[in-house]
């Protein structure tokens, strides 16, 4: 099985930081998400970008995933920011303020009219009210664009519903469920909103293990204290590992060739869980490989 793409801890970096951005090519996080848009003030945008193609052409960022975050394409500085991209090397490209399908197509027109090749993929982000109404067909067009990945964004969507950001996110729920079911109809990644509580690990923490029960990848993450609790969470543990191998040893034994369900400690195991099993060896192969 082709071991997953780890992105367990996906921190955010302002563009403008040049220092901020070579820092985290130490850091141990899966992606570092170079940001174009919310961090970085308007009279700073044009400097952000070229301190961003800089950093990226140097390289050193080794198995990271690189993610560009742009201005939404109607602010007028969307366009800018994909032209200083092209040619540049990074992984994917990140937009915000989506709320169609339609807006999808006209981003992957953009980025290939920008000349950014096809193997930099699209994510956007999830954070207005009409994204959430309309997650299915986004997500859809994953069939004729570059979109790739859902990234949750609960702080706009919280500014611009109202709905208030508490611990547990109870409020949040019905969101976090419908995203992670819309993304994996399509083939899609996804991941979990930033926690805005830098200094509270007990809710950071629960938010993680929020997340990671819900079926997200991982989570995006605004300070470099967030990284280790995020892979932490995100990784399978000993216990989960040990399981998934006794399944699959169970299945792979010439003795249950055939056979669809088998008890395995106790439970029951179907052909369905000896996948769960296998995707769960990968992704701890995956990390160990990483770190």
């Amino acid at each position: 099985m082709q071991q997953p793409l780890l992105l367990r801890s996906v921190l955010y970096m302002p563009g403008s930081n040049g220092r901020a951005i070579n820092k985290a090519r130490t850091l141990p996080a899966d992606a570092v998400v170079m940001d174009l848009e919310d961090a970085v003030a308007p009279e700073a945008k044009a400097e952000a970008r070229k301190t961003i193609a800089a950093e990226l052409h140097a390289g050193g960022f080794g198995t990271r995933y690189r993610v560009v975050r742009i201005n939404a394409l109607s602010t007028g500085w969307g366009d800018d920011d994909l032209a200083a991209l092209a040619g540049v090397p990074l992984d994917a490209i990140l937009a915000p303020k989506v709320d169609s399908a339609a807006d999808i197509a006209v981003l992957a027109e953009r980025m290939a009219a920008a000349g950014i090749g096809p193997d930099v993929a699209l994510w956007v982000m999830i954070e207005t009210p009409a994204s959430i109404l309309n997650l299915s067909e986004i997500a859809a067009s994953a069939a004729t664009t570059p979109l790739a990945g859902f990234v949750l964004g609960l702080n706009d969507l919280a500014k611009d519903t109202g709905i208030a950001q508490l611990p547990g996110r109870a409020a949040f729920q019905p969101v976090l469920t419908m995203s992670v079911i819309a993304a994996r109809a399509n083939g899609l990644i996804v991941l979990d909103g930033v926690c805005n509580a830098i200094d509270d690990e007990a809710r950071f923490a629960a938010e993680c293990e929020q997340a990671q029960s819900g079926g997200f990848d991982g989570k995006t993450l605004i300070h470099p204290s967030q990284v280790a609790p995020a892979n932490r969470v995100f990784a399978p543990s000993d216990a989960e590992i040990a399981e998934a191998q006794a399944i699959v040893a169970a299945f792979a034994d010439p003795a249950n060739a055939g056979v669809g369900a088998l008890r395995v400690n106790g439970k029951m195991a179907e052909r369905l869980h000896l996948v769960q099993a296998e995707r769960c060896i990968a992704r701890a192969e995956a990390i160990s490989n990483r770190d």
